[in-house]
């Protein structure tokens, strides 16, 4: 059995990242901040956030001990943080100053790396914080990356599809090209060994643009050759597969897709347990713990939630939870259920919820007397709660009307298209522009981008052959006319 035990809702835009340590667990996300939780009650850690980066952050990690997180960032840095204090250990400036897309920690805490949007790869020793070697891919973006469990090697991912084996002398070992069709997004390894013979084998979990989550065998014999199969294929998503994760004894697999689902699998037999169906848009970021039946689950909803593993398990093939069997609190089922909903469709009782979750509870009565529901809760101005609702208290009234405004803008900003977001700083764009290389960026983003660096585009890291920028009067009418239906 599988259980939504809560849902974490602090980040500002959209979770691209999660992982645990043995007592936290950290999370990512395009409003440029890191937050930590205690995994004891997942209270928020008194110095968390973690400000730091100019920049939407792409990815974070653990050092072993879980001294020390490690995320990286548009901003082409990857910074080095103390969890015990929340202060930055260290800045590490990609080579050639490209967004860093990626990065991963040994298993022996000895070596770091980083790939970035040019398609190069950096290796950092770890304790001292140095750059020790750079290895690149032409004409692709790296986007993933994971080291072996005995930390002598790593594996790469790109948005060209393969999947490259590299040393720690960045040598590369084996290319798998045209691993997944379209991309690949991200690739974990089994934390556990197999030997047998003149051979140890690894298993690698990736998972790509072509909606499908793949195992692999990689051989190491004797000789020092390598050798990559596919083991299995699985197919339990029907959208492109953005993350995966093993658990600790490596024995399950869970991966989040486009389509809004987790899939959880025994990762040996390669049969699918669940898939849970709880985020509003796409899954992003999946996580095991490494100490307890924990999963963590982020998306671009803006929420992470934490499920817990039941004993057992194993036992269901396939078995689908439906939202409200996932949630365990009476409070979160309903919470839950009145999320879907627009807040103009909310009823007197959802209404009445609202206030008490808001430190409002004492108008709980006046607003029942007086049958407001949703529609009445959204048109309430200062006139009406004064003369109508006769709340006296001039500062209650602007807490009231301030905490609804900011009911209206979660809810535009969780449902705005991706089309409609910049993709530098993520928020929904004014003044649209076209730049060279053919996407749209709001206007002070992209000149701001240009002027430091070095006329290269965001999205492909290729040079822009013209700094002149395009009003894009097509697409700003599209976000008007959205932004006035919502």
């Amino acid at each position: 059995m599988t259980s939504l035990i809560c849902t974490l809702q602090d980040h500002q835009d959209d979770v691209n990242w999660c992982a645990f340590s043995a007592k936290l667990l950290a999370t990512c996300s395009g409003d440029k901040t890191v937050r930590l939780y205690n995994t004891r009650d997942f209270s928020e850690l008194p110095f968390s956030p973690l400000s730091g980066h100019g920049y939407g952050i792409h990815c974070c990690c653990f050092s072993a001990c879980g001294q020390f997180l490690a995320s990286c960032s548009t901003d082409a840095t990857t910074v080095v943080w103390c969890t015990v204090t929340g202060e930055i250990e260290a800045v590490l400036e990609h080579p050639g100053r490209s967004p860093v897309r990626t990065c991963a920690l040994s298993p022996d805490s000895l070596h770091l790396v980083s790939g970035a949007s040019d398609g190069t790869l950096a290796l950092w020793d770890f304790p001292s914080k140095q750059l020790r070697r750079t290895g690149a891919v032409n004409d692709t973006t790296m986007v993933a990356c994971a080291f072996s469990p005995c930390s002598q090697v790593f594996v790469s991912g790109s948005t060209y599809g393969d999947l490259r084996l590299w040393d720690l002398y960045m040598n590369q070992l084996h290319a798998e090209k045209n691993a997944h069709d379209l991309g690949v997004s991200c690739c974990t390894f089994d934390p556990t060994i197999l030997s047998g013979g003149q051979v140890v084998q690894f298993r690698l979990a990736s998972c790509g643009q072509d909606s499908h989550l793949k195992i692999w065998a990689i051989n190491k014999f004797s000789s020092g050759a390598y050798k990559m199969q596919l083991l299995h294929t699985l197919t339990g998503q029907l959208a492109p597969v953005l993350s995966c994760s093993y658990s600790s004894d490596g024995q399950m697999l869970v991966s989040g897709s486009v389509d809004k689902s987790v899939t959880v699998y025994d990762a040996k037999n390669a049969v699918l347990l669940y898939t849970l169906n709880q985020h509003e848009r796409y899954v992003t970021a999946c996580s095991f713990s490494p100490t307890s039946a924990l999963i963590a689950t982020g998306s671009m909803d803006k929420t992470v939630n934490i499920w817990r593993l039941e004993d057992g398990c194993s036992g269901h093939g396939g078995k689908s939870l439906p939202e409200e069997s996932a949630q365990t609190p009476s409070e979160g089922r309903a919470s839950a259920g009145r999320s879907k909903l627009q807040v103009s469709d909310w009823s007197e009782d959802d209404v009445s919820a609202w206030l008490l979750e808001e430190g409002l509870g004492g108008l709980v009565d006046k607003f029942k007397a007086n049958d407001i529901d949703g529609t009445e809760l959204l048109g309430l101005t200062k006139e009406t709660l004064a003369s109508e609702l006769h709340i006296e208290s001039v500062g209650l009234r602007s807490k009231l009307l301030r905490k609804v405004e900011e009911m209206k803008s979660d809810s535009v900003c969780s449902g705005t298209p991706d089309e409609f977001l910049c993709p530098i700083t993520r928020e929904l764009m004014r003044e649209p522009v076209i730049a060279a290389d053919g996407y749209s960026y709001e206007r002070e983003a992209i000149e701001s981008w240009i002027s430091t660096r070095n006329r290269s585009s965001p999205m492909t890291n290729l040079p822009l052959l013209t700094t002149l920028l395009t009003p894009n009067h097509t697409l700003k009418m599209a976000i008007g006319r959205w932004r006035i239906s919502h």
